[in-house]
Protein backbone atom coordinates (compact mmCIF):
# COMPACT_ATOMS: atom_id res chain seq x y z
CA UNK A 1 0.00 0.00 0.00
CA UNK A 2 1.27 3.46 -1.05
CA UNK A 3 1.52 6.28 1.54
CA UNK A 4 -1.38 8.06 0.02
CA UNK A 5 -3.59 4.58 0.23
CA UNK A 6 -2.76 4.09 3.89
CA UNK A 7 -5.63 3.59 5.97
CA UNK A 8 -6.28 6.43 9.00
CA UNK A 9 -6.89 3.73 11.47
CA UNK A 10 -2.89 3.16 11.01
CA UNK A 11 -2.06 6.80 12.24
CA UNK A 12 -4.24 6.72 15.24
CA UNK A 13 -3.72 3.56 16.45
CA UNK A 14 0.56 3.97 16.36
CA UNK A 15 0.54 6.92 16.95
CA UNK A 16 -1.89 6.47 20.32
CA UNK A 17 1.29 4.33 21.30
CA UNK A 18 3.31 7.69 21.79
CA UNK A 19 0.83 9.19 24.25
CA UNK A 20 1.90 8.22 27.49
CA UNK A 21 5.65 9.32 26.45
CA UNK A 22 4.62 12.73 25.73
CA UNK A 23 3.60 15.19 28.85
CA UNK A 24 2.51 18.85 28.56
CA UNK A 25 1.48 20.75 25.93
CA UNK A 26 3.60 18.49 23.61
CA UNK A 27 0.98 15.69 24.50
CA UNK A 28 -2.11 18.03 23.61
CA UNK A 29 -0.97 18.74 20.31
CA UNK A 30 -0.07 15.34 19.49
CA UNK A 31 -3.63 14.01 20.43
CA UNK A 32 -5.23 16.49 18.43
CA UNK A 33 -2.66 16.62 15.44
CA UNK A 34 -3.46 12.63 15.07
CA UNK A 35 -7.02 12.86 14.42
CA UNK A 36 -6.24 16.21 11.62
CA UNK A 37 -3.80 13.99 10.08
CA UNK A 38 -6.42 10.97 10.14
CA UNK A 39 -8.82 13.39 8.35
CA UNK A 40 -5.85 14.58 5.49
CA UNK A 41 -5.56 10.89 4.93
CA UNK A 42 -9.19 10.31 4.26
CA UNK A 43 -9.50 13.37 2.27
CA UNK A 44 -6.62 12.35 -0.13
CA UNK A 45 -8.02 8.56 0.17
CA UNK A 46 -9.16 7.25 -3.63
CA UNK A 47 -12.06 5.53 -4.01
CA UNK A 48 -11.42 1.79 -4.88
CA UNK A 49 -10.00 -1.33 -2.93
CA UNK A 50 -6.26 -1.29 -1.52
CA UNK A 51 -4.24 -3.14 0.71
CA UNK A 52 -5.13 -6.92 -0.70
CA UNK A 53 -2.74 -9.43 0.80
CA UNK A 54 -3.01 -13.31 1.42
CA UNK A 55 -2.79 -14.72 4.68
CA UNK A 56 -3.38 -18.42 5.36
CA UNK A 57 -3.95 -18.96 1.69
CA UNK A 58 -6.88 -16.59 1.98
CA UNK A 59 -7.27 -13.38 0.15
CA UNK A 60 -7.94 -10.07 2.54
CA UNK A 61 -8.96 -6.89 1.69
CA UNK A 62 -7.46 -4.14 4.50
CA UNK A 63 -8.88 -1.13 2.58
CA UNK A 64 -12.10 -0.79 0.70
CA UNK A 65 -13.24 2.97 -0.08
CA UNK A 66 -16.51 3.60 -1.39
CA UNK A 67 -19.82 5.81 -0.64
CA UNK A 68 -20.57 3.87 3.28
CA UNK A 69 -17.18 3.66 4.38
CA UNK A 70 -15.87 6.91 3.38
CA UNK A 71 -18.85 8.55 5.32
CA UNK A 72 -18.60 6.48 8.30
CA UNK A 73 -14.49 6.90 8.64
CA UNK A 74 -15.46 10.93 8.38
CA UNK A 75 -17.63 11.32 11.16
CA UNK A 76 -15.61 8.28 13.25
CA UNK A 77 -12.49 11.11 12.80
CA UNK A 78 -14.75 14.05 13.51
CA UNK A 79 -15.62 12.89 16.52
CA UNK A 80 -12.34 11.53 17.62
CA UNK A 81 -11.20 15.16 17.18
CA UNK A 82 -13.89 16.16 19.16
CA UNK A 83 -13.64 13.88 21.95
CA UNK A 84 -10.07 14.63 21.87
CA UNK A 85 -10.11 18.38 22.61
CA UNK A 86 -13.17 17.28 25.41
CA UNK A 87 -10.01 15.28 27.02
CA UNK A 88 -7.14 17.60 26.78
CA UNK A 89 -7.87 18.22 30.62
CA UNK A 90 -7.19 14.24 31.42
CA UNK A 91 -4.22 13.77 32.60
CA UNK A 92 -4.02 9.95 32.76
CA UNK A 93 -2.24 9.38 29.32
CA UNK A 94 -4.70 5.42 29.66
CA UNK A 95 -7.35 7.21 28.88
CA UNK A 96 -6.25 9.26 26.09
CA UNK A 97 -3.97 6.68 24.13
CA UNK A 98 -7.08 4.06 24.84
CA UNK A 99 -9.76 6.74 23.13
CA UNK A 100 -7.73 7.61 20.39
CA UNK A 101 -6.78 3.55 19.41
CA UNK A 102 -10.39 3.05 20.23
CA UNK A 103 -11.22 5.25 17.61
CA UNK A 104 -8.44 3.73 15.04
CA UNK A 105 -9.85 0.29 15.20
CA UNK A 106 -13.34 1.57 14.98
CA UNK A 107 -12.22 3.32 11.37
CA UNK A 108 -9.89 -0.01 10.37
CA UNK A 109 -13.45 -2.02 10.79
CA UNK A 110 -15.43 0.37 8.59
CA UNK A 111 -12.76 0.51 5.85
CA UNK A 112 -11.84 -3.35 6.09
CA UNK A 113 -13.12 -5.39 2.77
CA UNK A 114 -13.15 -9.07 4.18
CA UNK A 115 -14.59 -10.52 7.41
CA UNK A 116 -11.52 -11.74 8.91
CA UNK A 117 -9.98 -7.96 8.52
CA UNK A 118 -13.41 -6.60 10.32
CA UNK A 119 -12.45 -9.46 13.05
CA UNK A 120 -9.83 -8.26 14.18
CA UNK A 121 -10.42 -4.28 14.40
CA UNK A 122 -14.05 -5.56 15.68
CA UNK A 123 -11.98 -6.82 18.54
CA UNK A 124 -9.41 -4.78 19.26
CA UNK A 125 -12.46 -2.10 19.66
CA UNK A 126 -13.37 -4.11 22.39
CA UNK A 127 -10.09 -4.19 24.24
CA UNK A 128 -8.95 -0.90 23.31
CA UNK A 129 -12.32 1.08 24.74
CA UNK A 130 -12.39 -1.09 27.98
CA UNK A 131 -9.88 0.83 29.47
CA UNK A 132 -11.87 3.70 29.28
CA UNK A 133 -14.41 2.24 31.36
CA UNK A 134 -11.47 0.94 34.01
CA UNK A 135 -10.13 4.56 34.17
CA UNK A 136 -12.81 5.54 36.36
CA UNK A 137 -10.78 3.17 38.78
CA UNK A 138 -13.79 2.70 40.92
CA UNK A 139 -15.31 -1.19 41.87
CA UNK A 140 -18.38 -0.69 40.09
CA UNK A 141 -16.08 0.21 37.09
CA UNK A 142 -14.06 -2.84 37.20
CA UNK A 143 -16.80 -4.91 37.12
CA UNK A 144 -18.98 -3.16 34.69
CA UNK A 145 -15.97 -3.09 32.54
CA UNK A 146 -15.26 -7.56 33.21
CA UNK A 147 -18.74 -7.74 31.83
CA UNK A 148 -18.77 -5.46 28.94
CA UNK A 149 -15.51 -6.97 27.87
CA UNK A 150 -16.85 -10.57 27.88
CA UNK A 151 -19.96 -9.06 26.17
CA UNK A 152 -17.74 -7.93 23.13
CA UNK A 153 -15.50 -10.61 22.75
CA UNK A 154 -18.41 -13.20 22.31
CA UNK A 155 -19.89 -10.78 19.70
CA UNK A 156 -16.27 -11.16 18.12
CA UNK A 157 -16.56 -14.81 18.47
CA UNK A 158 -19.95 -15.48 17.25
CA UNK A 159 -18.92 -13.10 13.89
CA UNK A 160 -15.35 -15.11 13.48
CA UNK A 161 -17.55 -18.32 13.92
CA UNK A 162 -19.79 -16.91 11.52
CA UNK A 163 -17.27 -15.83 8.89
CA UNK A 164 -15.59 -19.26 9.09
CA UNK A 165 -19.09 -20.74 7.76
CA UNK A 166 -19.01 -18.65 5.13
CA UNK A 167 -15.43 -19.43 3.57
CA UNK A 168 -16.31 -22.93 3.94
CA UNK A 169 -19.38 -22.46 1.81
CA UNK A 170 -18.79 -19.94 -0.32
CA UNK A 171 -14.48 -19.79 -0.35
CA UNK A 172 -14.65 -16.20 0.33
CA UNK A 173 -14.23 -14.11 2.78
CA UNK A 174 -15.09 -10.82 1.31
CA UNK A 175 -17.80 -8.51 3.78
CA UNK A 176 -20.61 -8.11 1.01
CA UNK A 177 -24.44 -8.20 1.45
CA UNK A 178 -24.83 -11.81 4.32
CA UNK A 179 -28.47 -12.23 4.73
CA UNK A 180 -30.64 -14.47 6.77
CA UNK A 181 -30.42 -17.14 4.00
CA UNK A 182 -26.65 -17.40 3.83
CA UNK A 183 -24.38 -19.47 5.46
CA UNK A 184 -22.80 -18.64 8.77
CA UNK A 185 -25.35 -15.61 8.20
CA UNK A 186 -27.36 -15.99 11.63
CA UNK A 187 -24.16 -15.88 13.94
CA UNK A 188 -22.50 -12.76 11.88
CA UNK A 189 -26.20 -10.95 12.28
CA UNK A 190 -26.15 -12.19 16.33
CA UNK A 191 -22.44 -10.72 16.32
CA UNK A 192 -23.36 -7.67 15.21
CA UNK A 193 -26.92 -7.61 17.08
CA UNK A 194 -24.96 -7.81 20.22
CA UNK A 195 -22.59 -4.82 19.49
CA UNK A 196 -25.90 -2.87 18.47
CA UNK A 197 -27.70 -3.76 21.74
CA UNK A 198 -30.32 -5.28 20.08
CA UNK A 199 -33.22 -6.09 22.71
CA UNK A 200 -32.64 -8.31 25.26
CA UNK A 201 -28.84 -7.83 24.43
CA UNK A 202 -28.43 -4.37 25.46
CA UNK A 203 -27.72 -4.40 28.73
CA UNK A 204 -23.87 -4.09 28.49
CA UNK A 205 -24.36 -0.41 27.45
CA UNK A 206 -26.47 0.79 30.32
CA UNK A 207 -24.22 -1.38 32.37
CA UNK A 208 -20.96 0.01 31.01
CA UNK A 209 -21.43 3.39 29.57
CA UNK A 210 -22.54 5.38 33.06
CA UNK A 211 -19.79 3.86 34.84
CA UNK A 212 -16.93 5.31 32.45
CA UNK A 213 -14.90 8.52 32.85
CA UNK A 214 -16.66 12.01 31.95
CA UNK A 215 -14.37 11.63 28.99
CA UNK A 216 -14.44 8.21 28.53
CA UNK A 217 -18.29 8.01 28.10
CA UNK A 218 -17.78 10.35 24.78
CA UNK A 219 -15.62 8.22 22.99
CA UNK A 220 -17.92 5.18 23.91
CA UNK A 221 -20.98 7.03 22.78
CA UNK A 222 -19.84 7.70 19.30
CA UNK A 223 -17.88 4.63 17.81
CA UNK A 224 -18.98 0.35 19.55
CA UNK A 225 -22.82 0.77 17.93
CA UNK A 226 -22.39 2.51 14.91
CA UNK A 227 -19.76 0.14 13.79
CA UNK A 228 -22.39 -2.33 14.30
CA UNK A 229 -25.00 -0.24 12.37
CA UNK A 230 -22.13 -0.01 9.24
CA UNK A 231 -21.66 -3.66 9.84
CA UNK A 232 -25.56 -3.90 9.24
CA UNK A 233 -26.36 -1.54 7.06
CA UNK A 234 -23.33 -3.33 4.61
CA UNK A 235 -24.52 -7.19 5.45
CA UNK A 236 -28.14 -7.36 6.49
CA UNK A 237 -29.97 -4.43 4.36
CA UNK A 238 -33.26 -5.18 3.64
CA UNK A 239 -33.47 -7.99 6.45
CA UNK A 240 -37.36 -7.46 7.02
CA UNK A 241 -36.38 -9.30 10.78
CA UNK A 242 -34.83 -5.84 11.63
CA UNK A 243 -37.58 -3.78 11.01
CA UNK A 244 -39.18 -5.44 14.13
CA UNK A 245 -36.32 -5.68 16.19
CA UNK A 246 -35.62 -1.90 15.47
CA UNK A 247 -39.32 -0.66 16.15
CA UNK A 248 -38.85 -2.95 19.82
CA UNK A 249 -35.59 -0.80 20.66
CA UNK A 250 -37.04 3.02 19.77
CA UNK A 251 -40.29 1.78 22.09
CA UNK A 252 -39.02 -0.49 25.42
CA UNK A 253 -36.43 2.16 26.40
CA UNK A 254 -38.15 5.49 26.93
CA UNK A 255 -39.89 3.45 29.80
CA UNK A 256 -36.61 2.55 31.63
CA UNK A 257 -35.44 6.39 30.55
CA UNK A 258 -38.56 7.85 32.15
CA UNK A 259 -38.22 6.15 35.76
CA UNK A 260 -34.21 6.17 35.73
CA UNK A 261 -32.12 8.82 38.14
CA UNK A 262 -28.89 8.70 36.69
CA UNK A 263 -28.81 10.90 33.74
CA UNK A 264 -25.96 9.10 32.06
CA UNK A 265 -28.33 5.76 32.29
CA UNK A 266 -31.05 8.16 30.90
CA UNK A 267 -28.90 8.90 27.46
CA UNK A 268 -27.77 5.45 27.23
CA UNK A 269 -31.28 4.54 27.06
CA UNK A 270 -31.84 7.07 24.75
CA UNK A 271 -28.48 5.99 22.68
CA UNK A 272 -30.63 2.26 22.47
CA UNK A 273 -33.97 4.16 21.90
CA UNK A 274 -31.96 6.38 18.74
CA UNK A 275 -29.88 2.99 17.46
CA UNK A 276 -33.40 1.53 16.61
CA UNK A 277 -34.42 4.45 13.81
CA UNK A 278 -31.26 3.67 12.13
CA UNK A 279 -32.10 -0.44 12.32
CA UNK A 280 -35.69 0.21 11.64
CA UNK A 281 -34.08 1.71 7.72
CA UNK A 282 -31.29 -1.21 7.01
CA UNK A 283 -34.40 -3.32 7.57
CA UNK A 284 -36.50 -1.02 4.99
CA UNK A 285 -33.52 -1.64 2.72
CA UNK A 286 -34.70 1.23 0.17
CA UNK A 287 -32.15 4.04 -0.94
CA UNK A 288 -34.29 6.60 0.98
CA UNK A 289 -34.37 4.28 3.92
CA UNK A 290 -30.70 3.58 3.92
CA UNK A 291 -30.01 7.73 3.55
CA UNK A 292 -31.72 7.81 6.52
CA UNK A 293 -29.95 5.36 8.74
CA UNK A 294 -25.98 6.68 7.56
CA UNK A 295 -27.65 10.55 7.94
CA UNK A 296 -28.99 9.30 11.54
CA UNK A 297 -26.05 7.95 12.62
CA UNK A 298 -23.42 10.93 11.70
CA UNK A 299 -25.65 13.24 12.92
CA UNK A 300 -26.91 10.94 16.45
CA UNK A 301 -22.61 10.41 17.03
CA UNK A 302 -22.88 14.59 17.18
CA UNK A 303 -25.80 15.38 19.10
CA UNK A 304 -25.10 12.38 21.55
CA UNK A 305 -21.57 13.08 22.26
CA UNK A 306 -22.88 16.69 23.03
CA UNK A 307 -25.30 15.39 25.53
CA UNK A 308 -22.87 13.24 27.01
CA UNK A 309 -20.17 16.28 26.95
CA UNK A 310 -22.57 18.36 29.33
CA UNK A 311 -23.33 15.56 31.62
CA UNK A 312 -19.33 14.46 31.43
CA UNK A 313 -18.78 18.84 32.42
CA UNK A 314 -21.83 17.98 35.45
CA UNK A 315 -20.00 15.20 36.96
CA UNK A 316 -16.37 16.73 36.51
CA UNK A 317 -17.92 19.72 38.35
CA UNK A 318 -20.02 18.71 40.32
CA UNK A 319 -19.59 14.86 41.36
CA UNK A 320 -22.95 13.61 40.25
CA UNK A 321 -25.32 13.11 37.55
CA UNK A 322 -27.84 11.92 39.77
CA UNK A 323 -31.45 14.04 38.93
CA UNK A 324 -32.18 13.75 42.67
CA UNK A 325 -28.96 16.03 43.54
CA UNK A 326 -29.14 18.09 40.71
CA UNK A 327 -31.33 21.41 39.59
CA UNK A 328 -30.51 24.90 39.69
CA UNK A 329 -26.99 24.52 37.91
CA UNK A 330 -28.02 26.97 34.93
CA UNK A 331 -26.70 29.69 37.46
CA UNK A 332 -22.79 28.35 37.37
CA UNK A 333 -22.92 26.60 34.38
CA UNK A 334 -24.50 28.67 31.72
CA UNK A 335 -22.77 28.01 28.38
CA UNK A 336 -22.94 24.21 29.82
CA UNK A 337 -26.78 24.75 30.06
CA UNK A 338 -27.02 25.91 26.83
CA UNK A 339 -24.59 23.62 24.90
CA UNK A 340 -27.05 20.74 26.09
CA UNK A 341 -30.27 22.72 24.87
CA UNK A 342 -28.80 22.64 21.62
CA UNK A 343 -27.85 18.44 21.97
CA UNK A 344 -31.54 18.32 23.89
CA UNK A 345 -33.42 19.99 20.48
CA UNK A 346 -31.19 18.07 17.91
CA UNK A 347 -32.26 14.33 19.35
CA UNK A 348 -35.92 16.11 19.45
CA UNK A 349 -35.55 16.57 15.81
CA UNK A 350 -36.19 19.67 16.04
CA UNK A 351 -36.55 21.53 12.91
CA UNK A 352 -33.22 23.75 12.15
CA UNK A 353 -31.40 21.26 14.48
CA UNK A 354 -29.82 17.88 12.83
CA UNK A 355 -31.67 15.05 14.31
CA UNK A 356 -34.95 16.95 12.03
CA UNK A 357 -32.93 16.63 8.54
CA UNK A 358 -32.09 12.48 9.04
CA UNK A 359 -34.68 11.08 11.02
CA UNK A 360 -37.73 12.55 9.25
CA UNK A 361 -36.00 10.49 6.43
CA UNK A 362 -36.52 7.03 8.32
CA UNK A 363 -39.92 8.34 8.77
CA UNK A 364 -41.06 9.12 5.39
CA UNK A 365 -39.14 6.21 4.26
CA UNK A 366 -41.30 3.88 6.61
CA UNK A 367 -44.30 5.77 5.38
CA UNK A 368 -43.52 5.31 1.29
CA UNK A 369 -43.35 1.66 1.94
CA UNK A 370 -46.79 1.43 3.84
CA UNK A 371 -45.35 -0.07 7.11
CA UNK A 372 -48.20 2.02 9.25
CA UNK A 373 -47.65 0.01 12.43
CA UNK A 374 -43.84 0.74 11.99
CA UNK A 375 -44.60 4.23 11.33
CA UNK A 376 -46.79 5.00 14.52
CA UNK A 377 -44.16 3.06 16.68
CA UNK A 378 -41.78 5.41 15.54
CA UNK A 379 -43.87 8.81 16.10
CA UNK A 380 -44.27 7.24 19.93
CA UNK A 381 -40.96 6.53 19.82
CA UNK A 382 -40.30 10.17 18.49
CA UNK A 383 -42.46 11.71 21.64
CA UNK A 384 -40.68 9.62 23.96
CA UNK A 385 -37.01 10.72 23.31
CA UNK A 386 -38.34 14.35 23.70
CA UNK A 387 -39.56 13.50 27.03
CA UNK A 388 -36.66 11.91 28.43
CA UNK A 389 -33.79 13.86 26.55
CA UNK A 390 -35.02 16.73 25.04
CA UNK A 391 -36.91 17.99 28.70
CA UNK A 392 -35.83 15.52 31.36
CA UNK A 393 -32.19 15.71 30.66
CA UNK A 394 -31.81 19.71 30.62
CA UNK A 395 -34.81 20.70 33.19
CA UNK A 396 -33.72 18.13 35.96
CA UNK A 397 -29.60 19.21 35.48
CA UNK A 398 -29.77 22.53 35.15
CA UNK A 399 -33.07 23.89 35.81
CA UNK A 400 -36.26 22.23 38.16
CA UNK A 401 -35.60 22.02 42.00
CA UNK A 402 -32.37 24.57 42.90
CA UNK A 403 -30.00 21.91 44.44
CA UNK A 404 -28.12 24.92 45.63
CA UNK A 405 -24.87 23.13 44.47
CA UNK A 406 -22.57 26.35 42.75
CA UNK A 407 -19.60 25.29 41.03
CA UNK A 408 -17.30 26.75 37.86
CA UNK A 409 -17.88 26.51 34.88
CA UNK A 410 -16.71 23.35 32.76
CA UNK A 411 -13.30 23.84 31.90
CA UNK A 412 -12.17 25.59 28.81
CA UNK A 413 -11.18 22.96 26.62
CA UNK A 414 -14.78 21.44 27.67
CA UNK A 415 -16.48 24.27 26.74
CA UNK A 416 -14.71 24.27 23.26
CA UNK A 417 -15.78 21.05 22.35
CA UNK A 418 -19.32 21.37 23.35
CA UNK A 419 -19.08 24.64 20.93
CA UNK A 420 -17.71 22.71 17.97
CA UNK A 421 -19.95 19.74 18.09
CA UNK A 422 -23.15 22.50 19.18
CA UNK A 423 -22.19 24.20 15.96
CA UNK A 424 -22.02 21.14 13.77
CA UNK A 425 -25.82 20.26 14.65
CA UNK A 426 -26.96 23.40 13.99
CA UNK A 427 -24.85 23.73 10.78
CA UNK A 428 -26.54 20.34 9.70
CA UNK A 429 -29.63 21.08 10.78
CA UNK A 430 -29.74 25.07 8.94
CA UNK A 431 -28.09 23.54 5.53
CA UNK A 432 -27.97 19.77 5.00
CA UNK A 433 -27.09 19.82 1.36
CA UNK A 434 -23.19 18.88 2.15
CA UNK A 435 -24.33 15.71 4.52
CA UNK A 436 -26.91 14.52 2.13
CA UNK A 437 -23.95 15.10 -0.95
CA UNK A 438 -22.08 12.18 0.85
CA UNK A 439 -24.70 9.75 1.64
CA UNK A 440 -24.58 6.15 0.24
CA UNK A 441 -26.98 7.06 -2.44
CA UNK A 442 -28.37 10.12 -4.40
CA UNK A 443 -30.45 12.11 -2.36
CA UNK A 444 -33.89 13.28 -3.73
CA UNK A 445 -35.25 14.35 -0.52
CA UNK A 446 -36.49 17.79 0.74
CA UNK A 447 -36.55 18.04 4.48
CA UNK A 448 -38.14 21.56 5.03
CA UNK A 449 -41.81 21.05 3.18
CA UNK A 450 -44.44 22.52 4.87
CA UNK A 451 -45.77 19.16 6.09
CA UNK A 452 -42.81 18.00 7.46
CA UNK A 453 -42.26 21.30 9.58
CA UNK A 454 -45.96 21.28 10.68
CA UNK A 455 -45.92 17.74 11.77
CA UNK A 456 -42.81 17.48 13.74
CA UNK A 457 -43.72 21.01 15.29
CA UNK A 458 -47.10 19.23 16.14
CA UNK A 459 -45.84 16.39 17.94
CA UNK A 460 -43.17 18.49 20.07
CA UNK A 461 -45.59 21.10 21.43
CA UNK A 462 -48.01 18.04 22.44
CA UNK A 463 -45.02 16.32 23.92
CA UNK A 464 -44.06 19.40 25.83
CA UNK A 465 -48.00 20.11 27.10
CA UNK A 466 -48.09 16.12 27.80
CA UNK A 467 -44.90 16.73 29.97
CA UNK A 468 -46.14 20.01 31.52
CA UNK A 469 -49.57 18.35 32.97
CA UNK A 470 -48.06 15.34 34.11
CA UNK A 471 -45.65 17.18 36.18
CA UNK A 472 -48.33 19.51 37.54
CA UNK A 473 -50.62 16.88 38.44
CA UNK A 474 -47.66 14.50 40.11
CA UNK A 475 -48.17 11.67 37.32
CA UNK A 476 -44.77 12.03 36.08
CA UNK A 477 -41.96 10.13 38.13
CA UNK A 478 -40.31 11.97 40.29
CA UNK A 479 -36.49 11.48 40.31
CA UNK A 480 -36.31 9.05 43.11
CA UNK A 481 -33.02 6.91 44.55
CA UNK A 482 -33.77 3.46 43.30
CA UNK A 483 -32.22 0.59 41.04
CA UNK A 484 -34.74 -0.10 37.92
CA UNK A 485 -34.35 -3.86 37.12
CA UNK A 486 -33.91 -4.34 33.37
CA UNK A 487 -33.41 -7.67 31.31
CA UNK A 488 -29.43 -8.19 32.91
CA UNK A 489 -31.20 -8.77 36.38
CA UNK A 490 -31.95 -12.45 35.22
CA UNK A 491 -28.85 -13.67 34.06
CA UNK A 492 -26.90 -11.47 36.58
CA UNK A 493 -28.54 -12.97 39.43
CA UNK A 494 -29.39 -16.41 38.61
CA UNK A 495 -25.83 -17.50 36.64
CA UNK A 496 -24.05 -17.07 40.02
CA UNK A 497 -26.55 -18.85 41.21
CA UNK A 498 -26.04 -21.54 38.53
CA UNK A 499 -22.41 -22.04 38.44
CA UNK A 500 -22.76 -22.60 42.60
CA UNK A 501 -24.78 -25.37 41.62
CA UNK A 502 -22.98 -27.34 39.14
CA UNK A 503 -19.71 -27.38 41.45
CA UNK A 504 -21.72 -28.73 44.63
CA UNK A 505 -23.41 -31.08 41.96
CA UNK A 506 -19.79 -32.10 40.43
CA UNK A 507 -18.43 -32.45 43.83
CA UNK A 508 -21.31 -34.70 44.61
CA UNK A 509 -20.88 -36.76 41.69
CA UNK A 510 -17.43 -36.90 42.13
CA UNK A 511 -18.13 -38.06 46.20
CA UNK A 512 -20.38 -40.28 44.54
CA UNK A 513 -18.03 -41.93 42.15
CA UNK A 514 -15.32 -42.39 44.84
CA UNK A 515 -18.06 -44.21 47.09
CA UNK A 516 -18.54 -46.35 44.11
CA UNK A 517 -15.80 -47.33 42.83
CA UNK A 518 -13.30 -47.45 46.14
CA UNK A 519 -10.17 -45.50 45.66
CA UNK A 520 -10.22 -45.67 41.67
CA UNK A 521 -10.04 -42.16 40.81
CA UNK A 522 -7.93 -41.19 43.51
CA UNK A 523 -5.88 -43.90 42.14
CA UNK A 524 -6.53 -42.38 38.49
CA UNK A 525 -5.60 -38.83 39.60
CA UNK A 526 -2.42 -40.31 41.31
CA UNK A 527 -1.50 -41.92 37.76
CA UNK A 528 -1.65 -38.49 35.63
CA UNK A 529 0.17 -36.77 38.63
CA UNK A 530 2.72 -39.03 37.98
CA UNK A 531 2.93 -38.92 34.41
CA UNK A 532 2.27 -35.25 33.85
CA UNK A 533 3.84 -33.54 37.47
CA UNK A 534 7.33 -31.80 36.80
CA UNK A 535 9.17 -35.26 37.32
CA UNK A 536 6.64 -37.17 35.29
CA UNK A 537 7.44 -39.19 32.19
CA UNK A 538 6.35 -36.32 30.12
CA UNK A 539 8.16 -33.82 31.67
CA UNK A 540 11.62 -35.48 31.18
CA UNK A 541 13.72 -34.81 28.46
CA UNK A 542 13.90 -37.46 25.67
CA UNK A 543 16.11 -37.55 22.86
CA UNK A 544 15.60 -36.92 19.56
CA UNK A 545 15.64 -40.64 18.46
CA UNK A 546 12.39 -40.96 20.91
CA UNK A 547 10.36 -38.62 19.83
CA UNK A 548 10.88 -39.07 16.40
CA UNK A 549 9.49 -42.89 17.05
CA UNK A 550 6.72 -41.41 19.09
CA UNK A 551 5.86 -39.14 16.01
CA UNK A 552 5.75 -41.73 13.84
CA UNK A 553 3.91 -44.03 15.71
CA UNK A 554 0.91 -40.97 16.41
CA UNK A 555 1.40 -40.78 12.19
CA UNK A 556 0.53 -43.83 11.54
CA UNK A 557 -2.27 -44.39 14.08
CA UNK A 558 -4.04 -41.13 12.26
CA UNK A 559 -3.72 -42.53 9.33
CA UNK A 560 -4.89 -46.06 10.13
CA UNK A 561 -8.14 -43.93 11.98
CA UNK A 562 -8.67 -41.63 9.10
CA UNK A 563 -8.56 -44.91 6.64
CA UNK A 564 -10.83 -46.64 8.49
Amino acid sequence: MSGIELSPAWTLIFGAALVPFLHGKARAIWVLALPLAGMVQLWLLPAGEFGQLQFLGERLLLVRADRWSLLFSCVFLIAALISSIYSLHVRDAVQQAAGLSYAGAAIGAVLAGDLLTLFVFWELTALTSVFLIWARRTERAYRAGLRYIVVQLTSGMLLLFGALQQLAATGSLRFEHIGLEGPGGLFIFLGFGIKCAFPLLHNWLQDAYPEATESGTVFLSAFTTKLAVYALARGFAGTEELIWIGAAMTAFPIFYAVIENDLRRVLAYSLNNQLGFMVVGIGIGTELALNGTAAHAFSHILYKALLFMSMGAVLYRVGTVRGTDLGGLYKSMPWTTGFCIVGAASISAFPLFSGFVSKSMILSAAAGEGLLVTWLVLLFASAGVFHHSGIKIPYFAFFAHDSGKRCEEAPANMLAAMALTAALCIGIGVYPAPLYAILPYPVDYVPYTGSHVLAQLQLLVFSALAFSVLMRTGIYPPEMRLVNLDTDWLYRRFAPALAVGIEALGRTALSGAQRLLGGAPSNLLAVLRRVHDADGILARTWSTGDMALWVALMLAAYLLLYYL
